[in-house]
């Protein structure tokens, strides 16, 4: 059998978080290392947070998420605050300088319910002047074409096990792309087959949600170097800040909404 436990550990052999090594580490790794006060939102099992406080942070860090068994293994450091839950169902109050959303969580925001309700929250965590960051694969990369059984990953966990992991997309329906996750032994027999949706939104789509949650995009890149969104991009990545009350005022209703067509 392969637990959640199991999964949780596998899960930071596969994604080690590296600022020295991966930029999108080394980009957020700024903003909370600057930030007196941080919530990470979606934050598995913490690896981000944990190295901010061995890297000498002082200030308050809150890590978010639902899953249990990601928690446990979060839970290694007693001096962080976790809590269970969603972004949906948090109720903090002006209490954060930054909130992020690292590793395209927001991606697992699918209906426009969970997606509206999240963001009202997150806003309302934010201190005035405070910045909400996270990013988005970039629809038009399609990067889902790329989850199939033949980009198979040969990992040894931390146990000394042999695994090969893959990913084989279900069904794409509108901007949401449905897809299963395989752990098996090394000769393919499944271990582990998990079901997730993750939904692709387009610039457009994107910021309407923002600005009807009273967000407003201080900046927008491309890629993890900080360049602009272009054609030939592979991520949308969002630093957006808590609308003023003058800006509301001016604003008038929200902008409407567009389906991505992105797929």
């Amino acid at each position: 059998m392969f637990s959640d436990d199991d999964a949780a550990a596998l899960y930071d052999v596969l994604n080690p978080w590296d600022p020295g090594v991966w930029p999108s580490d080394g980009f957020y790794e700024q903003l909370v290392r600057a930030a007196d006060s941080v919530l990470d939102v979606g934050c598995g099992t913490g690896a981000m947070l944990h190295r901010a406080r061995e890297r000498g942070h002082l200030g308050r860090l809150v890590g978010l998420d639902p899953d249990r068994a990601a928690l446990r293994r979060a839970r290694r450091r007693t001096d962080i605050e976790w809590v269970e839950g969603t972004a949906a169902t948090a109720h903090w109050n002006a209490d954060f300088d930054v909130v992020t959303m690292t590793s395209h969580a927001f991606q697992c925001l699918v209906t426009d319910t969970e997606l509206r309700a999240s963001l009202r929250a997150i806003r309302a965590a934010l201190r005035p002047g405070g910045r909400f960051a996270f990013e988005t694969r970039h629809p038009q990369a399609r990067a889902w074409e790329e989850w199939n059984p033949s980009n198979v990953t040969e990992v040894t966990d931390a146990g000394g096990r042999p695994l090969r992991v893959w990913h084989e997309v279900a069904g794409v329906d509108g901007d949401v792309v449905t897809f299963h996750g395989t752990t098996a032994d090394p000769d393919g027999t499944p271990l582990r087959v998990d079901r997730t949706s993750l939904r692709f939104l387009d610039e457009a789509t994107l910021d309407a949600f923002l600005t009807e949650a009273d967000f407003e995009v201080q900046a927008r890149y491309g890629d993890w170097a900080r360049g602009p969104v272009t054609g030939g991009s592979r991520e949308i990545i969002t630093i957006a800040g808590r609308r003023s009350s003058l800006s509301s005022r001016s604003a008038g209703h929200p902008a409407p909404r567009k389906r991505s067509s992105g797929g």
